[in-house]
């Protein structure tokens, strides 16, 4: 059973404070990980460890910037002292609105911050957790990406290319990495909605209309869980035969035809 499979595994989670990155947070937590949550936002993660810590959860909260080497560094420092290992490094932590404007009013510096925290962020963390990940006995990393890596809006060119780039990358590590038997795949999520996932003061109750719900083939939006549920299973040993893959959850929204 998964849920036998995280006690005593220590899992950390980037961008774990908020929306998708909180509700696996909570997941590996209800399944009996040891759970290190990072976030950018100081606020939102100590919110999210207040409460989890009140569930008897055993989650820590550790601030960094996955865009900043040293504070990456400092990060598993930080989780080598406490925990010694790390059985999965989820990388979570991104910018999630992507419209950057049109081409030609875009800003550098916008394209060069998301390709940063998204993409930057991915591999840094990859890198220094690479000694934890080699202490565990069935190490694995997730990363996730977005549908927006294989389909796109107008004017999100900063954001696709960072999904894109982190899908390529996912590939890419996982034959790297195979030496050392750590396995590395993808989540894509599609539309999931976050509002009751947030701190309190940005909370909200999703409204969505029936249009909203029948661009889904399941007939609804996603759900954190949704994602966490994956998340899980993908961390584990049951899914020791699955590596460089990524696995589009999004209610089969990218395999139906819409037209306006």
């Amino acid at each position: 059973m998964i849920n036998d499979y995280y006690t005593g595994k220590t899992v950390l989670i980037t961008g774990g404070a908020q929306g998708i990155g909180l509700g696996m947070v909570q997941a590996f937590a209800d399944a009996g990980a040891k759970v290190i949550l990072t976030d950018a936002d100081e606020e939102a993660g100590k919110e999210a460890v207040e409460r989890l810590q009140k569930e008897k959860k055993k989650v820590a909260f550790i601030r960094c910037d996955v865009s900043q080497e040293h504070e990456v560094i400092k990060l598993m420092e930080i989780a080598g002292v406490k925990y010694g290992k790390l059985d999965a490094l989820i990388n979570n932590a991104g910018i999630a609105d992507p419209f950057t404007g049109n081409l030609q009013n875009m800003l550098l510096s916008e394209f060069d911050r998301m390709l940063a925290v998204n993409l930057r962020g991915p591999l840094l963390c990859a890198k220094y957790a690479l000694p934890l990940l080699k202490a565990a006995e069935q190490p694995a990393i997730l990363n996730i990406t977005s549908t927006r890596a294989f389909m796109s809006e107008p004017d999100t060119f900063a954001y696709t290319a960072s999904k894109g780039g982190l899908e390529a990358l996912t590939h890419s590590l996982a034959v790297s990495l195979a030496e050392d038997k750590i396995r590395v795949n993808a989540i894509a999520p599609g539309w999931i909605e976050t509002g009751e996932w947030q701190k309190k003061s940005e909370q909200y109750l999703p409204k969505h209309s029936k249009q909203d719900r029948e661009q889904h083939p399941v007939g609804r939006v996603g759900k954190p869980e949704d994602i966490a549920a994956a998340a899980l299973f993908l961390c584990s040993d049951q899914a020791g035969f699955i590596t460089g893959q990524s696995i589009k959850i999004d209610g089969g929204m990218t395999i139906k035809m819409i037209y306006v």
